[in-house]
C-alpha cells in the first residue's frame, strides 16, 4: 500500500492553530517532520507539566485500512514500557512479605537449574542475573503453558554469574510473572488490574487479547523494504508475558505518572528502591533500577523506558527534578520513540537539552564511529580492546548488539563527555539509528587498549 505521507500527518484533537502555544506549535512541526521522515502512520502524545496535561493529542491514523484517526483514547501496544508496571507488582508483594528481594528464585520456582541457584528476585529486576533472552528459533506462533513456558526457560544458557554484569533479559521479566502467579496466586495481569489499573483510574489498561473486540485499538506496522505492512501474529500466550504485554492508552498513562509522583499504592522506601541503580558484585553501578532505565541530563535526573512489540513502539521519560514527563505511543516498528519523546522534553525545557561540547579531536570521533560500525558488521579489531572487552563484544548472547545489527547504519555520532582520570580517558558519545539511539562510553587505558565499551539505550 503506497501512501502520500504528508496527507498522513493530520493534526488531530488541537483545535485551531491560532490558539495554540508557540510550544505547541513547535511540538507539532517536530512530530510531523518525525512522522514523514521515520514514516511512522501514526502517534499519540502527552505531555504533563507541574503535575497538569500540557499537551494531549494524536498525529496521523490508528489505522491505515480503515483511515482512523489517533486521538488520546486510541490504545496501543506497551512492549518494554509494561516491565515499569510487573515491578511495581513485585514490589507490592514484596511489602505484603509475600516475596523477598534477596530470596532466592528456587523459593518460588521449585527445582532450578545449577546456573539458577543463586539467582534472586533483585538480579531480575535489575536484568543482572545471568539470563539472556528468546533465543532465534523461538517459535513465538506457539501457545505455551506457564509450566511449559518455564520449563523452556531453564534450558537457555545463562550468559554469566548473578551480579557480574548487566545485560537487559526479557526472559528474566517473563520469569518474574510466573513467581507473582506462585507467590500471589494470581495471574500477574489479574493482579495489576485489581491492584493497579482499577484504583488509579486506568480504564483501558489490560493484557494484549487480539481476539477480544476492543473499541478504540490502533494497528501495528513494519517497514518491509520501504513498504508498510501489518504486524507479525504472535501465539495468545506470548501475549500475555510479563516482559511487556500491555494495551494502554496515554490518558491511562498520565494516571499512571500521577500515581508516580505521588508515590501511590507503594511506600516511599519501595519508590526510592525502584529508582536506584543497581550495583553489581565488583561495585560499579549501571544505569537500571527496577523496570526502568536512569540517567541524567545536564545534571537532571531521567526516570525512562521504552517498549517494542508487534508493530509498536512506546516510551516514557519522566524529568522528575523538572516536573515534567513525556509520555509517546506510535503504531510503527521503525520509530525511535526515545528521539521522540527526549527531543520534546529539550523542546518544553530548554534545560533539557544535554550539553553538546567542541570536539577537540574529529578524527578520533570519526574513528570510534568506524570502529562501532564494524562491530555491528561482526568486525571486531582484537588489537584495540583490553581482553574482558574483546570477549563481550564477542558474546553471541548480547541482544543489545545483536538487535542493533538489524537496525541500518549510524546517522548521527556526536561527543557529549571527555573526561581524563587516573585510568585513562572516557568518551561518552550520542550514536543515533533510525529506530534507537543508545549513548556510547568509551574509556582509552593508559596503555592506549579500550578497556570500556559500553551501549546504553537512550
Amino acid at each position: 500500500m503506497k501512501l502520500a505521507y504528508p496527507l498522513l500527518l493530520l493534526l488531530l484533537f488541537c483545535g485551531s492553530l491560532l490558539g495554540q502555544s508557540s510550544i505547541e506549535r513547535s511540538v507539532d512541526d517536530f512530530i510531523k517532520a518525525e512522522m514523514e521522515r521515520q514514516k511512522i502512520p501514526g502517534v499519540s502524545l502527552a505531555v504533563v507539566r507541574d503535575g497538569k496535561p500540557l499537551i494531549v493529542k494524536g498525529y496521523g491514523f490508528a489505522n491505515l485500512e480503515h483511515q482512523v484517526p489517533v486521538k488520546p483514547e486510541t490504545i496501543f501496544q506497551s512492549g518494554s514500557m509494561g516491565k515499569q508496571f510487573t515491578a511495581f507488582a513485585v514490589m507490592l508483594l514484596v511489602e505484603e512479605g509475600k516475596i523477598g528481594l534477596e530470596e532466592k528464585i528456587s523459593k518460588y520456582l521449585g527445582d532450578v537449574p545449577p546456573a539458577w541457584s543463586n539467582i534472586t528476585i533483585r538480579h531480575l529486576l535489575t536484568h543482572t542475573s545471568g539470563m539472556t533472552d528468546y533465543p532465534d528459533s523461538f517459535d513465538f506462533r506457539r501457545d505455551f503453558t506457564e509450566d511449559e513456558l518455564l520449563k523452556w526457560a531453564k534450558e537457555v544458557p545463562v550468559a554469566f554469574a548473578p551480579g557480574e554484569k548487566w545485560q537487559y533479559s526479557n526472559l528474566g521479566f517473563v520469569t518474574l510473572g510466573l513467581i507473582i502467579h506462585k507467590a500471589s496466586g494470581k495471574f500477574y495481569g489479574d493482579l495489576l488490574q485489581e491492584r493497579v489499573f482499577k484504583p488509579l483510574g486506568m480504564t483501558t489498561a489490560r493484557i494484549i487479547n487480539e481476539a477480544d473486540v476492543i473499541p478504540n485499538r490502533a494497528a501495528g506496522y513494519r517497514l518491509d523494504k520501504g513498504e508498510l505492512k501489518n504486524q507479525n501474529w504472535v501465539s495468545p500466550s506470548m501475549n500475555t508475558t510479563a516482559d511487556g504485554s500491555l494495551y494502554l492508552t496515554v490518558l491511562d498513562v498520565m494516571k499512571w505518572d500521577d500515581a508516580l509522583t505521588n508515590r501511590k499504592l507503594l511506600s516511599t522506601a519501595s519508590y526510592d528502591q525502584m529508582w536506584t541503580p543497581v550495583k553489581l558484585n565488583n561495585g560499579k553501578t549501571e544505569h537500571y533500577g527496577f523496570g526502568w532505565a536512569l540517567r541524567e541530563v545536564n545534571g537532571k535526573r531521567v526516570i525512562e523506558h521504552g517498549g517494542a512489540w508487534q508493530g509498536f513502539k512506546s516510551f516514557i521519560a519522566r524529568y522528575p527534578d523538572n516536573n515534567l514527563t513525556v509520555i509517546v505511543f506510535a503504531n510503527s516498528s521503525n520509530t525511535n520513540p526515545a528521539r521522540l519523546a527526549n527531543r520534546i522534553a529539550e523542546i518544553i525545557d530548554p534545560q533539557l537539552k544535554p550539553y553538546t561540547m567542541t570536539d577537540p579531536d574529529p578524527k578520533l570521533t570519526a574513528d570510534f564511529r568506524q570502529l562501532l560500525a564494524n562491530i555491528l558488521k561482526g568486525d571486531v579489531d582484537e588489537k584495540r580492546f583490553a581482553a574482558s572487552v574483546r570477549q563481550a563484544l564477542t558474546d553471541p548472547t548480547d541482544r543489545l548488539i545483536a538487535h542493533m545489527k538489524t537496525i541500518g547504519p549510524i546517522q548521527k555520532f556526536e561527543l557529549l563527555e571527555r573526561n581524563v582520570s587516573d585510568a585513562g580517558v572516557l568518551y561518552r558519545y550520542s550514536a543515533e539509528f533510525g529506530s534507537m539511539t543508545v549513548n556510547l562510553f568509551i574509556r582509552v587505558g593508559k596503555d592506549g587498549r579500550i578497556d570500556r565499551f559500553e551501549l546504553n539505550p537512550d
